[in-house]
Order: structure tokens, then C-alpha cells, then sequence
């Protein structure tokens, strides 16, 4: 166990900490608007007309103790990753789009949060490395920032010239969470569990601080490449996700099916193997449980009395023959949803079936029979042509997934190309027999996580249409909840430098639209809402 305390500030650390080494300027770093390709003027910048906000029945899922408030802590918005906000997003009132260009190349901001004040705290992925950064949540400026370890991957393409190992890494720091006094906790490239705080100087500049770290390379191989170690012989195991359950425990995962706990007080450090599995995605909590997707099962996990994992019940699905074009792996491409009305417990994915991809929802009670586990399995899509590397969305009973079939990265869709797309409803019914198929749209998402306002009503997804003239336009659109819908659509970019590369839509306190593009962080909001 390492548990340190160190604080940066303006300037560079020592020579032996160089590879943590931190900036924080005196005063705030002005924001670059994110370049648009040639074409923006020959596509419409809005289509559509406002909406207005009509508030969805139901109940918001638990709010988790060792979280930042639903809405602010992570990509997937709270513990159960239903996808959903308790404010409204932009209602498109004449929608005006800011950006923030975050390097030369790359720069994408994955998951973003707001503390307390409504500052926004995230980790922006560039060639040099994973920036955590503190924006200002209008400007978009820079307040401060914090770089994390190189990861492998970055030097694999590199050296290699595979830049795939990049856009299909989730390790490094892409999952991270805000708890609920504001720190971001994460697991960087090294095997380390970091909990950063921030806070604001005399000078009125801001920085970031270690407050803790715990070393889990005691359990987690190591031997990664670096530029001083560009042949390991050794195994290396990346981190993938960290995520706390309802007694604080730290959980984390990594690619080769390590699962593990971190207790924040004595630091002890406890794990287990899911042998010959892979996980690459996030995961779920609640007070039931931690739900946990390999590539090969669903898992639901509590932790024995000395913090072990301890599997409850596994739950193997279908993961076809191979990855498809629009998955990172073989197998389940979503975060668990953790959902229910009515006092029911239910957790969602869907697998990798070969001929069409399916939603499979089941009862998460620890004592349900196998054979009485599974609620539904409800095919979704075209056939040989439905794959999906995104969270659901669940409300109530409710769910929404998209399909991601056909987009690889960001050099997939030039030239005007696009996916064939598409978004379905499923709702479980009432008396659990079953699921019905609501709506199915035309919306062609490539890769975002879509996120729903729950007080307006509003799906929200980042959309793409081919055009003939090879221009690449990237649009938020907003779609009726009820009905599947478009409302209306607002341009947010042309060219490569606006694809979202799997990045989420996040909906801030204020009513603000952001989305991690490929460059960085773009701002949709309505123009009354702008200060």
C-alpha cells in the first residue's frame, strides 16, 4: 500500500517526479475554439424547433453516499448508469455551440463532472499523455491541470504505428468518478488508484492535489511498454474503471478480468481473477450489489468481510464468433443499468449475438433461480448489422440503446460517410413478464453515450448524416423521449476534429450541452442561457 499526499502548483515538479510533473498557471488558460473542416457553411446549422420541456414520470435512481450528486459524478451519470439528469438540457431556443481546443492532436474529454460550484473536472486524453482538468463551465477556460502517466498504448501506436491501441483503450483514466467531496478518483496507467482534490490559492489560481494513492501493483501485473521499456517480457494488466460501492470500498477493474476493492482507510488492497475473461467496460452500483460485465458474463458481486469479491450469481450470454465493426471487444459492449419501478430490481446489456445484436434485461435479486433470472431478450436492429459500445439509457422501466454498427474510430466516417444508425425503446412490463418494443428511430449515433433530461423529456445523441459532398457534419440532436421524435438538431462542427470518438453528451447543471470531441470539449446551450 502507498498512500501519499503531494501538492502541485505553478510550477514544475522535481526532476525525478518529471513524469507527474504539473502546471498550473497563475491565471486561467483562454479557450482555442475547436477548428472547422471547409464545408460548415454549406450545411444547415439548425433544423427543427425548440421544445418544450414535459417532464417524465418516475423516480431517479438512489443517490449513492460516496458520489458527487446524480448528474455530476460520471460518465454515466450516477452509480446505476441510467444515463439521466434531474434538470433540462438545451431545449434548442436558438442553441449557440462553444469548443475548446485541448492540444495539437487529440485532446478528446471523455468523462466530465462539476463540482459543487459547477466547475467542470475532467480528463482530456492527448498523444502526450491524459490531462485532468478544472474548466470553467461557460469559458471553457482552464483553471488548472494535472498530468496523468503516459499510457501504453500511446507508445505502442507510436512505435508500432497501430494508432487502433488508442481508440480502443479504456484504461489510463477514461472511467473516473467525482465523490462526494468533490475529488476525482481514478486509476492512471501505473497500477495506481489516485484521489485528486482541487482547491483555489491565495493569488486566486487554482490547483490540483494528491490526496491519496494506493498502489495495486502487488495484484495487477505490470510490465508495461514505456519509452524505457519498449519490449516488456512481462504481463501488463491496465486498470479500466474504479467505481466506490455503498460502504465506500473502492472497486476497480481491469482488462484481463481482475477485480478488485481498495479500503480508502487502512489501504489494504484485496482482488480476484475472472480467468481467460475481458473487461472493458465500466460498471453499476447499488445497495444490493456491484454489477460487473466480462466479456463472456454478467456478474453480480458483494464484498465478504475481509473486502473480497465474491460473485453472487453469473449470468453467461451470447458473445458471438468475433468483435463487429463498432465494438472495442467480443462481447458486451455496455455498462450494466441498474433500474426497476414498482419495487422490481432489474439490470440491463445487451450481448454480441452474431445475426442481430439482443437487450437482455434480468431480475438482480441474489436469490432468483437461473432459470428465472432472464425477464426478456428482445432483438434490436438490422440483421448483420447491430452492435452497440454504449451504455443503455434506463427510466423507470424504460430503456434506450443505440446502435453503433460500422464506426471504428475517427478516420471511419470522412469523406461524408456515415453509419446505418438507429435507436429503440424497450419497456419491461408492469407485471415483469416481459418486454415490448415502444419506438425505433433513424437517428444515426456513431459512437456517443446518448444521455436523456428527465425534466424535459429529451434524448440527447450526436448524430452524423451522410452527405454527398463529403462533408462531415456533426449535430446534437434532441429526440422525444415518448415518441422517438427528432425535435431539432443544432451543427456543432465539421471534419475529423468533432468526431466524438466514443466520447458521452454530459448535461451540466445549467442547462449546457458538452460532448468530448476528438479535439476536445464543445458546449451546446441555449442562447438565453448564455452569460
Amino acid at each position: 500500500m502507498s498512500r501519499t499526499r503531494r501538492t502541485f502548483s505553478r510550477c514544475w515538479a522535481a526532476p525525478a517526479l518529471a513524469v507527474v510533473a504539473v502546471l498550473v498557471p497563475p491565471s486561467p488558460v483562454q479557450a482555442e475554439e475547436i477548428p472547422k473542416a471547409p464545408g460548415h457553411r454549406l450545411v444547415a446549422p439548425y433544423v427543427g424547433a425548440p421544445a418544450v420541456a414535459d417532464p417524465l414520470p418516475g423516480e431517479a435512481p438512489p443517490q449513492h453516499p460516496y458520489l458527487a450528486p446524480n448528474g455530476r459524478s460520471g460518465m454515466h451519470a450516477d452509480a446505476a448508469g441510467s444515463g439521466t439528469y434531474p434538470w433540462n438540457g438545451p431545449l434548442g431556443e436558438r442553441p449557440v455551440v462553444d469548443s475548446e481546443k485541448m492540444a495539437a492532436l487529440g485532446g478528446e474529454c471523455a468523462t466530465v463532472t462539476f463540482d459543487s460550484a459547477g466547475r467542470i473536472v475532467t480528463v482530456c486524453g492527448t498523444f502526450k499523455g491524459f490531462l485532468v482538468k478544472l474548466l470553467d463551465p461557460e469559458s471553457l477556460d482552464t483553471l488548472a491541470e494535472y498530468a496523468l502517466p503516459q499510457r501504453p498504448s500511446t507508445v505502442e501506436a507510436i512505435t508500432r504505428l497501430d494508432f487502433s491501441r488508442i481508440f480502443k483503450d479504456t484504461s489510463g483514466g477514461a472511467y473516473s468518478y467525482l465523490d462526494e467531496q468533490d475529488r476525482l478518483v481514478l486509476a492512471d496507467s501505473r497500477q495506481h488508484v489516485l484521489r485528486l482534490a482541487h482547491r483555489q490559492l491565495p493569488d486566486g489560481s487554482w490547483e490540483f492535489e494528491v490526496e491519496d494513492e494506493w498502489d495495486l501493483t502487488s495484484h495487477v501485473p505490470h510490465d508495461c511498454v514505456s519509452w524505457t521499456n519498449l519490449y516488456p517480457r512481462g504481463e501488463c494488466d491496465p486498470v479500466t474503471s474504479v467505481m466506490p460501492d455503498w460502504e465506500g470500498r473502492i472497486w476497480w477493474v481491469t482488462r484481463q478480468g481482475r477485480i478488485g476493492t481498495v479500503d480508502p482507510d487502512t489501504g489494504a488492497v484485496r482482488s480476484i481473477r475472472l480467468a481467460g475473461e475481458e473487461i472493458q467496460n465500466s460498471f453499476s452500483v447499488a445497495e444490493d450489489g456491484v454489477s460487473i460485465v466480462s466479456d463472456h458474463a454478467l456478474y453480480s458481486f458483494r464484498a465478504d468481510a475481509d473486502d473480497t469479491p465474491r460473485a453472487l450469481w453469473r449470468q453467461p450470454y451470447d458473445r458471438g464468433t468475433g468483435a463487429k465493426p463498432g465494438s472495442v471487444n467480443q462481447g458486451s459492449g455496455t455498462t450494466p443499468d441498474l433500474f426497476g419501478a414498482h419495487g422490481e430490481r432489474y439490470v440491463a446489456i445487451t450481448d454480441n449475438a452474431d445475426d442481430r445484436m439482443n437487450v437482455l434485461v434480468y431480475r438482480r435479486d441474489a436469490d432468483v433461480p437461473a432459470e428465472q433470472r432472464l425477464v426478456c431478450k428482445v432483438p434490436v436492429f438490422g440483421s448483420g448489422a447491430s452492435t452497440t459500445d454504449n451504455s443503455l439509457i434506463s427510466w423507470g422501466n424504460s430503456l434506450v440503446v443505440e446502435n453503433n454498427y460500422g464506426y471504428e474510430n475517427v478516420t471511419s466516417l470522412t469523406f461524408g460517410r456515415s453509419v446505418v444508425g438507429g435507436a429503440t425503446r424497450i419497456d419491461v412490463r408492469a407485471d415483469g413478464s416481459g418486454c415490448d418494443t415502444v419506438w425505433e428511430s433513424d437517428v444515426r449515433s456513431p459512437s456517443t453515450v446518448p444521455k436523456l433530461s428527465t425534466t424535459a423529456g429529451l434524448l440527447y445523441f450526436y448524430e452524423k448524416d451522410p452527405n454527398r459532398l463529403g462533408i462531415d457534419a456533426w449535430y446534437l440532436t434532441a429526440v422525444d423521449f415518448r415518441t422517438g421524435e427528432r425535435r431539432w438538431k443544432r451543427l456543432v462542427g465539421t471534419g475529423p476534429s468533432y468526431d466524438n470518438n466514443w466520447a458521452p453528451i454530459t448535461l451540466g447543471p445549467d442547462g449546457t450541452a458538452y460532448v468530448g470531441v476528438f479535439n476536445g470539449l464543445a458546449a451546446v446551450r441555449d442562447s438565453g442561457r448564455r452569460q
